[in-house]
């Protein structure tokens, strides 16, 4: 399926363009964001170079994810991305991240129920995980709001930021009414 476009109240999940280089850098460039991530902070020529293979993995089929950028519906800047990846047996990983200046004002919770809705309706899936790291207490507030779970532990589950760190898992059972 491509290309995905999905319309919320103040965002829109849509594909990455080559444009969104230096709007990606507020989220994947600065290490306030991305400490809480499963990768390292990036620089602009890494960063570069993963967009290119982003955007060129959206038009395989089968898709082995749906990458998104989250993009303000009034100028259609990147201010974060969200993702399910395909996993058997109609399973799914959500995970997201949003730029500093974007923290606490709803839009991650936003689209992360547009990407569910999409995810248990239009990809037929059935069970979807998420984790997070344990000190980011954002995140699982936001996943117990979202209707997850808590299933436990993954000890020395990334390593990120020269040190390995455990995620906590959480999941989700449903269908597209229940998103």
């Amino acid at each position: 399926m491509y290309p995905v476009l999905i319309q919320g109240e103040r965002i829109g999940l849509r594909e990455f363009k080559e444009r969104d280089l230096d709007a990606s850098m507020a989220v994947v460039g600065d290490p306030d964001v991305t400490v809480a991530l499963s990768f390292d902070t990036r620089t602009r020529e890494q960063q570069a170079e993963r967009l290119t293979a982003d955007i060129a993995r959206a038009k395989t089929d089968p898709r082995p994810d749906y990458y998104l950028a989250i993009a303000d519906r009034q100028t259609d800047e990147l201010i974060g991305f969200i993702r399910i990846g395909i996993g058997g047996h109609r399973s799914g990983e959500l995970g997201y991240a949003i730029r500093k200046d974007r923290w606490r004002q709803g839009y991650t919770a936003e689209a992360a129920q547009l990407m569910l809705k999409f995810g248990f309706g239009a990809l037929g899936l059935h069970r979807i995980q998420a984790a997070c790291g344990p000190a980011n207490v954002a995140s699982q507030a936001l996943l117990d709001r979202l209707g997850f779970e808590y299933e436990g532990r993954m000890r020395d589950h990334v390593f990120t930021n020269g040190t390995w760190r455990d995620s906590l898992l959480y999941s989700r059972i449903g269908d597209a009414e229940s998103a």
